[in-house]
């Protein structure tokens, strides 16, 4: 099985004021003269973890990572009440990396993003697909309503004591879809008492974990393992992004991938994803001529050995 490259340390760090109030965490690591790369999380609200450095070569990458909008490093974060999520959006989002991408003189760079950061590499790179050399993403997702519904109400079928325990959470919904479900709890996040955002967030984490405990990777806490002031600024962006579908057009991704005509893409993703199916990783590569799709048929949403190798392989070959 292909090891993942050993921890490295960044280089250059710093604090990129974007603008709103909003100053956001960025590093890079790797090497200085390599192949440009960015790393975009997943969430949203998740932040940069240094594990992901190890999927390039240090010595022919040069990785950049950052914080998004209110979570990780970034400021303010989203575990504060007083923090205003109305600039935060996937737009603002595409301006900072934009942003970003001038203050650290790069011209283009390879993209590097799954679940949430995937549909953030797509929104990016169909806005600017000439700064985009390559796109690489494990975990296939483009934020469409239908995406959303199912993973905070369709899969419930699947899990149904634990969705009707994610549904009563927020008695004052009127609907049950999966965008009424996330305003729901993004009114919950930002309460004012403190007791009242935990809990919100506590289960709002605890659903999310209830959806991969049947891939093979799986654990009881593969969400909700994060202090609570981090779990509480993941939960609120997710509520937030998702009860707006990302402030994108439905299907406009897949719609709207001929834009990415000429940009080599590796699209990996797990069969056994449940909460993010396979079918939008299909329906993109039939989209995207210049992608391909790569099936792990041990893998669902949390990764497998098997997938970390696939997405190594997928790096190596582009930076050759």
């Amino acid at each position: 099985m292909t090891e993942l490259y050993p921890p490295i340390e960044p280089y250059a760090s710093g604090m990129l004021d974007v603008g709103d109030g909003n100053r956001i965490y960025w590093e890079v690591c790797g090497n200085p003269e390599g192949k440009p790369a960015v790393v975009l999380h997943g969430g949203p609200g998740s932040g940069c973890r240094p594990h992901q450095r190890r999927y390039f070569d240090p010595e022919r990458y040069q990785v950049v990572l950052f914080d998004q909008r209110g979570c990780g490093r970034s400021t303010p974060r989203a575990e504060d009440p007083a923090t205003d999520l109305g600039s935060n959006t996937t737009a603002h989002l595409i301006a900072d990396m934009e942003q970003l991408r001038s203050h650290l003189g790069l011209d283009r760079w390879l993209l590097f993003g799954g679940s949430w950061g995937s549909t953030l590499a797509l929104a990016y790179a169909e806005t600017h697909p000439e700064r985009v050399s390559e796109i690489v993403i494990p975990g296939v997702t483009t934020t469409r309503r239908s995406e959303i519904d199912w993973l905070y109400r369709g899969v419930g079928r699947y899990f149904p004591e634990e969705w009707e325990r994610f549904r009563r959470a927020v008695p004052a919904v009127v609907g049950e879809s999966g965008a009424e479900l996330a305003a729901g709890y993004a009114e919950l996040l930002a309460d004012p008492d403190p007791e009242v955002r935990a809990r919100a967030a506590r289960e709002w984490s605890w659903w999310e974990d209830a959806t991969v405990s049947l891939e093979p990777n799986g654990k009881p806490d593969a969400h909700s393992d994060r202090p609570l002031p981090a779990l509480i600024a993941r939960a609120r962006l997710c509520a937030h992004y998702f009860a707006h579908g990302a402030w994108l057009e439905e299907g406009v991704l897949l719609r709207e991938a001929g834009r990415l005509a000429g940009i080599p893409g590796v699209l990996i993703h797990g069969r056994l994803d449940l909460g993010g199916p396979i079918d939008t990783a299909w329906a993109l590569s039939r989209a995207w001529p210049d992608a391909s799709l790569v099936v792990v048929d041990d893998s669902g949403h949390t990764g497998s050995p098997t997938m970390s190798a696939r997405q190594r392989a997928a790096l190596d070959t582009f930076a050759r």
